[in-house]
């Protein structure tokens, strides 16, 4: 083990799919003081921390909290709990991700309707109203409202309003959209929604808030079989994360990445929603103009955009891969590639929380220009950065 010594990671400017740069007030939270996680200030901690996530939902709904794990356990968290062996789910997918809905269907021994999409549409209302109805019996109607694999942004109040009006529950995947789009739990009317701290929120990887309704409690408090997973059980879990002082142990909770996402949320609280949703949009505008400038095409129809995650075309000829190489290596700069049907096809470029501002924009669009010109890309050049700044002006 000679040799090994610690680790500085080099500064990079994450414009990727995730993780988003993480402000230093939210680092310097991590630094502080471990204290037990059934201590009692770590506790009033909790109720805050609760309070500040029914504020970024937009809901009231009681069982508002961060599960101990990444986004993809807030979705498993979801699906456990409210789906029992033989139950039918009606799954969109036009992404990558809705897949993974699928898998955790299966997991929980459901039956799996799926509602296709081509991946970089949004999911359409009617073949799930159709769906709905030809399927009278399904317990739950799940989809993602901000697909991360193409950057779609699908219409989240119609569908759980579709469930709704046929008995079902709503899970909803809302871990790119928290934060950077709005995000209404009570006006949608959702049952169930979880989201990731690394993305718009700009936290660090690794916590998965969560919210559930009161329907979609009652529906889990009368469950027939035992939640299959023990950590993920609400049942148990809501004895740590309950209401009041006195907390039953359950897990040894994550204690400074709680004291991260507490100061991402008064971050978030400070800025404001709208605001925040607002800043989002303008430096989308701005990157957008920019990238259209230089001759490239988004593969989501604009309206359908989500403003916090742009998927664009790579040029004809282009080596993809070879152009994030060159721009991690000579810009420490990071932008993502194409997942599944669009693997090699498109760039995913985040302007997500606190790397969603003016200097990285320019940055980016400077970057890539210099990139594609070296490699004789088929693009417009010096026309980007005057795009971009008209936006600003």
């Amino acid at each position: 083990m000679s040799g090994i010594s610690t680790f500085n990671p080099p500064v990079r400017t994450l414009m990727g799919p995730g993780p988003s740069d993480v402000p230093p007030r939210v680092l310097e939270a991590l630094s502080r003081p471990t204290i037990g996680h059934l201590d009692p200030r770590f506790v009033d901690m909790m109720e805050e921390v609760k309070r500040m996530l029914q504020y970024a939902f937009m809901t009231d709904n009681a069982m508002t909290m961060p599960v101990s794990a990444p986004g993809s356990a807030g979705m498993e968290t979801c699906f456990a709990n409210l789906l029992e062996p033989g139950d039918k789910v009606i799954v969109c997918q036009n992404g990558v991700f809705g897949g993974r809905m699928k898998e955790n269907v299966i997991r929980c021994g459901g039956e799996a309707i799926m509602v296709e999409d081509e991946w970089g549409k949004v999911v359409d209302v009617q073949k799930v109203e159709d769906a709905l109805k030809a399927h009278p019996d399904a317990k739950v109607l799940a989809f993602v409202h901000a697909e991360t694999s193409t950057g779609a942004q699908s219409d989240a109040a119609t569908l759980c309003r579709l469930a709704r009006e046929h008995d079902c529950l709503s899970i909803v995947d809302a871990v790119t959209s928290l934060g950077g789009t709005p995000v209404r739990v009570d006006d949608w009317g959702a049952d169930a929604i979880y989201s990731g701290t690394q993305k718009c929120l700009s936290c660090v990887p690794g916590l998965s808030p969560v919210s559930f309704s009161e329907a979609a409690l009652e529906v889990i408090r009368k469950r027939n079989t035992p939640v299959q997973s023990w950590f993920l059980d609400l049942n148990l879990v809501m004895g740590y994360w309950g209401s009041g002082a006195q907390r039953s142990y359950h897990h040894t909770a994550p204690v400074n990445s709680l004291y991260a996402l507490h100061e991402a949320l008064c971050i978030l609280q400070e800025e404001g929603l709208e605001n925040a949703w607002a800043r989002h949009e303008k430096h989308h505008q701005a990157l957008k103009a920019g990238l259209e400038a230089m001759g490239m095409n988004f593969v989501v129809k604009e309206g359908d955009r989500l403003p916090q995650l742009n998927a664009v075309s790579v040029p004809e000829g282009v080596d993809e891969a070879a152009v994030r190489r060159a721009l991690l290596e000579d810009f420490n700069l990071e932008i993502g590639a194409g997942l599944g049907a669009l693997a090699g096809k498109v760039w995913r470029i985040g302007l997500m929380g606190h790397a969603s501002n003016q200097k990285n924009v320019l940055l980016c669009l400077s970057a890539l220009e210099a990139v594609l010109g070296q490699m004789k890309a088929p693009i417009a050049k010096g026309a980007a950065l005057d795009a971009a700044m008209a936006i600003y002006a």
